[in-house]
């Protein structure tokens, strides 16, 4: 009986929540020293073919509990732009997500000597989305036909960075969805999302091989007006050019600072051109009873280092 409650759950947040949003869901993906995965503006900034491959499995003991796979590349182009791509299969109980997304950047160095930088980002969105009735005859056998749709969207974006400091501001999935194949009663149709996000990276000195790094991620859900904001600190320990790195994420609603979504200890490194990156979410809120948390597991490679000598790709 339990099962059959949780799995009716499930069914009935994928139409109030992953119906709308029409992406991948953003945890904390973006802190596996992977910010492309938020932000288009991030496309190029390195001197290499960055590829990440991401893991996400939500809500872990839950059956058909939400499953996200994803694939991001990036890469310098020329002295002032970058490239980069991403797909991604998304699960969700009976609700199937698939999708890639093809970012542009252009970088602009400001000042060369004091480390300042201005991009601008923009992303063509690409997703299939999927009600699956397969198993739908104990729910309703009404149902005969499954429910599908694809949507085209775009994002945008803009990154300033001087030395340490960075903020970037985002706007995702800017135009309308189409409600044709579903109730437009109860499904809303604006699914801008805006992303701020920004940091500082804090060293004693220059020769230090010890960094920390504190950052905020803000969310705000243009449909229903919801927010989220993650609080981060992450804590590097550098060898050369590989390092180590520990930290935590704190993430909540904003209307309910002090009965946070989850916090996640955050651990990963770089070795040679190789990355890993885990982050395990200690969920606290009413699906505690149900289930522990979730995993997010990152795996990389950084190709053909030196691609690009331009000094804001550093």
């Amino acid at each position: 009986m339990r099962n059959k409650i949780l799995t009716l759950l499930l069914f009935l947040s994928a139409f109030a929540m992953k119906g709308q949003e029409l992406t991948i869901p953003q945890l904390s993906q973006y802190l596996a020293d992977n910010p492309f995965v938020m932000s288009p503006t991030y496309a190029g900034i390195g001197d290499h073919v960055k590829i990440r491959i991401n893991g996400l499995t939500q809500w872990v003991g839950i059956k058909d509990a939400p499953d996200t796979q994803s694939l991001a590349a990036d890469m310098r182009v020329g002295e002032q732009s970058g490239l980069g791509m991403m797909l991604y299969n998304d699960s969700n109980g009976e609700t199937k997500q698939r999708g890639a997304r093809v970012s542009f950047a252009h970088h602009l160095t400001i000042d060369r000597y004091d480390d300042k930088f201005l991009s601008f980002g923009l992303s063509y969105n690409f997703n299939q989305f999927r009600i699956d009735i397969e198993n739908f005859d104990a729910l309703d056998p009404s149902v005969t036909d499954d429910r599908a749709t694809t949507n085209h969207n775009f994002d945008v974006g803009v990154l300033y960075r001087w030395d340490k400091f960075y903020i970037s501001a985002n706007a995702s999935n800017i135009i309308n969805k189409d409600l044709t194949k579903f109730n437009p009663i109860f499904e809303p149709n604006r699914l801008r999302n805006y992303y701020l996000y920004t940091g500082y990276r804090y060293k004693k000195n220059k020769n230090s091989d010890f960094e920390i790094e504190p950052s905020v991620f803000f969310q705000l859900f243009e449909s229903d007006g919801r927010s989220v904001t993650d609080l981060n600190v992450k804590f590097r320990w550098y060898d050369f050019e590989d390092y180590y790195y520990a930290g935590v994420t704190y993430r909540f609603l904003n209307d309910q600072i002090g009965d946070p979504l989850y916090v996640a200890p955050l651990i990963g490194l770089k070795k040679n051109k190789f990355y890993f990156g885990y982050s395990y979410q200690v969920i606290l809120n009413e699906i505690l009873g149900y289930s522990t948390g979730t995993h997010v597991v990152t795996l990389g490679v950084d190709l053909f280092q030196g691609i690009s000598n331009c000094r804001c790709t550093y």
